[in-house]
């Protein structure tokens, strides 16, 4: 039975950081995987982490880049690997694989957002390809790392953004409707949630739990460079001087506490024993229920999370098609 979709409480909140919820917690002999963890909350997540005693290995598509921005967390490991191509996925798994590693936590933090229509060499849309399709073949191949570690999570980092779209399974790849950059991503996002759904499902029984997180919304990180200042200012997100807005009560974070909620899902034992459910400002989110959904859509801080995302059929039946796209 998949856990209720209800706040614990954790007794942290919006404003704490990664440092403070990994505080007392001894990865020592644990391996990670971080995807996307050479910027923003991806780095942020592999350096507390590291500093808690684990193996960090962060997969990477510019393998310069991750090395210079990793330079300062001692002992990361860098290795090629692009999410959208999927032999490069499959050499990334199988260099891992032969190291004979356990894998104990793998945090999915790598995505792109609100980007131009573009598709990959299948022709799928390359958001969906990305954010989703990469994440489910990597963990499919690497599997057997994650059932050898006796005890693993992975989480998805999803988003907000689910509001924007379900997964729309008679047209995910945009050929029959008109392209809108955030319906596709927030499509992505759902995908995201509804994976941690199902793979949570299929794992428990081997000691392999998932949980899919909202980070916040952090603009300093890469992610949104996509977006106009203009819509950034209409989404809150800057000031009338073009700053960053910080109010972690309204989601606009800072990047420690944008990768609080992921690092609290990889390794807070408050969740054993848990799993298949959607966080937000580290705890578990509601619900949003039918009364709460204009108000919840408008963009407004109210926590949780749409029933469609965390569907348990909707999940299972995006596992059999990820599986026919993924081959």
């Amino acid at each position: 039975m998949t856990t209720a979709q209800q706040p614990l409480p954790s007794g942290f909140g919006p404003a704490s950081t990664a440092d403070d919820v990994i505080k007392g917690i001894d990865l020592t002999g644990k391996v990670a995987v971080v995807t996307g963890g050479y910027s923003g909350i991806g780095l942020e997540t592999a350096r507390v982490l590291r500093a808690a005693g684990a193996e960090v290995v962060v997969p990477a598509r510019d393998v310069a880049r991750a090395r210079a921005a990793l330079r300062e967390v001692d002992g990361a490991e860098v290795e090629p690997m692009d999410l959208i191509d999927p032999a490069s996925v499959d050499a990334f798994a199988g260099r891992f694989l032969a190291s004979g590693r356990p894998l104990h936590i793998l945090v999915n933090s790598a995505g792109i957002m609100a980007t131009p229509l573009t598709r990959d060499a299948r022709g799928y849309e390359s958001q969906f390809a990305t954010n989703h399709l990469g994440h489910f073949r990597l963990v499919a191949r690497l599997w057997p790392a994650l059932v050898a570690a006796g005890g693993a999570r992975v989480v998805p980092v999803s988003s907000r953004g689910i509001r924007f779209s379900p997964v729309v399974f008679d047209d995910l790849h945009f050929e029959h409707r008109p392209y809108e950059p955030f319906l596709a991503y927030g499509q992505s996002k759902t995908a995201n949630a509804l994976f941690a759904v199902e793979l949570d499902r299929r794992g428990r029984a081997e000691g392999v739990r998932a949980f899919s997180v909202h980070p916040g919304m952090i603009i300093d990180t890469g992610l949104a460079k996509h977006l106009s200042e203009e819509a950034l200012r209409a989404a809150g997100a800057l000031d009338d001087r073009g700053r960053p807005v910080r109010d972690p009560a309204r989601q606009f974070k800072t990047v420690p506490q944008g990768a609080a909620t992921g690092v609290w899902c990889a390794t807070s034992p408050q969740l054993d024993g848990l799993g298949g459910v959607y966080c937000e400002n580290v705890d578990i989110s509601p619900l949003v229920t039918a009364d709460e959904e204009a108000e919840w859509r408008s963009g407004s801080a109210l926590p949780g999370v749409l029933p469609y995302a965390v569907d348990p059929e909707a999940a299972a039946r995006l596992w059999e098609v990820s599986k026919r796209l993924t081959a």
